[in-house]
């Protein structure tokens, strides 16, 4: 039954995230605008998952614990591809692109860099959903932002904590 259940968690999370940000890049594109959507949040986020995504490749988990995150991590690059379009900004792409790009091996010079790169990614998280609020207050703007995907979110992430902890016993 226990397998049944996890089995059943890891496909939804995977299907859930094959199409979690499709609905913030439909409301981006509908308004022809970004307002109201904030780069800092998107890349924290987008941070956060390179991390994990990088930590879990690093210690050799099984793929199903982490197979999502190319996934969404193409969808943000997507989506911060049309902000930076919308926003006249397009000049830092390749700024954010060769910062991560340098990031993704950082990480692993050493294991300690990984280890305390993990342990931050809750606090990355966070302050990446307090950057996206803060820009809502700021602009009273949210037309571009996308509930569903907000909800789709908190989803995964709920999913994701049950799985790898059964999956892997990484706490």
């Amino acid at each position: 039954m226990a397998s049944t259940l996890l089995a059943l968690a890891h496909w939804s999370t995977w299907a859930v995230c094959a199409v979690i940000k499709l609905p913030q890049l439909a409301a981006v594109l509908a308004a022809g605008s970004a307002r109201g959507v904030s780069v800092g949040s998107l890349l924290l986020e987008l941070a956060g998952f390179l991390v994990f995504l990088r930590y879990q490749i690093y210690y050799d988990y099984p793929l199903q614990t982490y197979l999502e995150y190319p996934i969404i991590i193409a969808q943000d690059v997507i989506l911060l591809l049309f902000i930076l379009r919308y926003s006249g900004n397009m000049k830092r792409a390749l700024f954010y692109a060769v910062t991560f790009w340098g990031g993704w091996y950082v990480l692993t010079l050493r294991k300690w860099i990984i280890d305390l790169a993990m342990n931050l990614c809750t606090f990355i998280s966070a302050s990446s959903k307090l950057t996206q609020l803060r820009c809502l207050w700021q602009t009273k703007d949210s037309g571009q932002v996308s509930a569903l995907t907000w909800s789709m979110s908190a989803y995964t992430c709920a999913t994701r904590i049950v799985t790898t902890v059964m999956t892997t016993n990484d706490l």
